[in-house]
């Protein structure tokens, strides 16, 4: 917490993150190489979490929106192999990180779920090679494709709890993590009833729409660097 903000009372926080957003916005600062656990992200996401309340003020609550990982069986279109993708490292590791939240204190988790078209799409970079001729369809290889699986019910749990907690008066802060003008209107709303609405956009670029109607946009990260003594 900075010098400027010690001298406001006291508030009280809700933090709310989108775990698609999150995992993937992490991943790509702070886990390239992709070997952290599970456990390991959803500890950092706390930590992440809890900067943005700060020692003075009180943690409402932390709610985690996201769905279930998927479990069923389906065959590669390429490859013609068989996937268990209750099996593959995807699954183990989203279920370490819903677990460990789970247990986390003032942790409340906002499950979706996910929806399956039953199609196999062809990956955006693949189809950029393929209409350039880098690539042939005969090159195609087992990871060029993705079953079309789509989470359901994320922004609706999102943006109810935004207006809920707008409205019953049970925090004075809100700060989002997601970078999606769809919250535009949760946040609109949110800002009339006298809500301080923070976004963390984990670096991400956030769309002009988005900055007219939030109070402030600030990212915080799972370590904490330590100055070096003069």
């Amino acid at each position: 917490m900075s010098k400027k903000e010690s001298n406001f009372p006291p508030v009280k926080v809700a933090i709310l993150i989108d775990g698609g957003f999150f995992v993937k916005r992490f991943n790509a600062q702070y886990n390239k190489d992709k070997t952290k656990t599970g456990e390991e992200v959803a500890e950092m996401l706390y930590t992440m979490a809890m900067k943005h309340v700060g020692s003075k003020n009180t943690l409402y609550r932390i709610f985690y929106y996201d769905c279930y990982p998927l479990d069923k069986k389906a065959h590669n279109p390429v490859t013609k192999k068989a996937i268990d993708f209750s099996k593959t490292e995807e699954y183990h590791f989203k279920m370490d990180l819903i677990n460990t939240l789970k247990k986390k204190r003032k942790v409340a988790l906002r499950m979706g779920s996910l929806k399956d078209n039953h199609n196999w799409m062809i990956r955006s970079n693949t189809v950029k090679d393929l209409l350039s001729g880098k690539k042939n369809i005969d090159d195609l290889c087992e990871g060029d494709v993705y079953l079309d699986v789509k989470q359901k019910g994320i922004d609706m749990k999102i943006g109810t709890d935004i207006a809920s907690l707008a409205l019953k008066g049970f925090v004075d802060t809100i700060v989002l993590f997601s970078g999606d003008s769809d919250f535009v209107p949760a946040a609109k709303l949110a800002r009339r009833e006298g809500i301080d609405f923070i976004l963390d956009p984990m670096g991400a670029n956030v769309e002009p729409q988005l900055f007219e109607h939030i109070d402030g946009m600030q990212s915080t990260a799972p370590y904490t660097v330590k100055k070096k003594n003069k």
